[in-house]
């Protein structure tokens, strides 16, 4: 058995907000930087194509409406053209990615927070979609459903990814554990616009160290920033806007071993790329200690059940009947 080595790459920055072409140039940019330093993998943060809807924190829901029809006309498909570039560079530069997305969906109210897994061979081999939009999100974004909760195997690993705030959901980390994870991607925005008493940055870094330590696995975590260009936009209809959206401890971005300990340096609030060696054997050693999948717990009491289906919107039944001179034919 082959225990896989690599290295991996966080970025901490901004989109270009609202603007597709303009991020997946950078997104492409940051791909060819994180290769060329040597990355196998290079995780993006929450909802990097193109923006998040930072509106529905600072404004009312009337006032932050056509801000949504904004985001709708600046989301993607899985299948878009644009889609097709960060594949095509992940191939070129032979290097895993996974990338956040606004996800348009056929209907004009339908958008999800997705992650799309994406191979060396640029093949997109999965995608995730956020399950609960969390707290003002769920003025803009569509729950996911069961069928995208699944680790995908590629040549560094298994793969499982979560976003943002749904990284606290017992069970749905729990059901990627169980199909064997050993990487979890974790994408997050910045917020600084939380409660007061809210370290958004050390809410982050203790989210991961808790999946990386239950789970015995590594986590790259990958956040947002707010750049001025966001602001500004957001100054035409929130004066005060720079004020909502500077404070300080608002992203943190790094690795996460199998220790639950940060691997290297994290990136607090700057902008940058984080590297770390990987090496999927040290998971061993601490799953011998607590192997939740295994030995570390008790199948014969605990049954979880999870519903893989994807939604259906409407069924169509057509179970009409037609008798003829007494005999039934359908």
């Amino acid at each position: 058995m082959e225990f896989k080595k690599f290295k991996a790459a966080a970025v901490q920055t901004s989109p270009v907000f609202l603007n597709v072409e303009k991020t997946i140039d950078k997104a492409i940019s940051l791909i060819v930087e994180a290769a060329q330093n040597g990355a196998n993998l290079i995780a993006f943060p929450e909802v990097f194509v193109a923006g998040y809807p930072y509106w529905n924190w600072i404004m009312t829901p009337v006032e932050g409406s056509k801000w949504y029809e904004k985001l709708y006309k600046s989301s993607v498909t899985v299948d878009s053209d644009e889609i097709s570039r960060i594949c095509k560079a992940a191939a070129q530069n032979k290097i895993h990615v996974v990338i956040g997305i606004n996800e348009r969906g056929p209907s004009y109210g339908e958008i999800y927070n997705t992650n799309l897994i994406i191979d060396d061979l640029g093949n997109i081999v999965g995608k995730h979609r956020k399950l609960v939009p969390t707290w003002a999100e769920k003025l803009t974004w569509t729950a996911g459903d069961g069928s995208s909760l699944k680790v995908y195997d590629t040549k560094i690993g298994p793969i499982g990814t979560l976003a943002c705030g749904e990284n606290t959901n017992t069970l749905a980390r729990f059901t990627l554990l169980a199909q064997g994870e050993l990487i979890h991607i974790a994408n997050y925005i910045s917020l600084p616009v939380a409660p007061p008493d809210y370290d958004m940055a050390e809410a982050i870094k203790i989210r991961a160290a808790a999946h990386s330590f239950e789970g015995k696995l590594f986590t790259i975590v990958s956040c947002s920033t707010i750049s001025d260009q966001i602001i500004e936009a957001l100054s035409e209809d929130v004066p005060n806007a720079r004020e909502l959206l500077t404070r300080k401890h608002s992203a943190f971005s790094g690795i996460i071993g199998p220790n639950g300990a940060v691997i290297g340096e994290p990136l607090i609030d700057q902008e940058g790329i984080v590297y770390a060696n990987i090496d999927l054997a040290k998971c061993i050693q601490p799953k011998q200690m607590h192997d939740i999948l295994g030995h570390y717990n008790r199948f014969d009491i605990f049954d979880l059940r999870v519903n893989t289906a994807p939604t259906r919107k409407i069924t169509f039944i057509d179970n009409h009947e037609e008798f003829q001179h007494g005999s039934k034919t359908q």
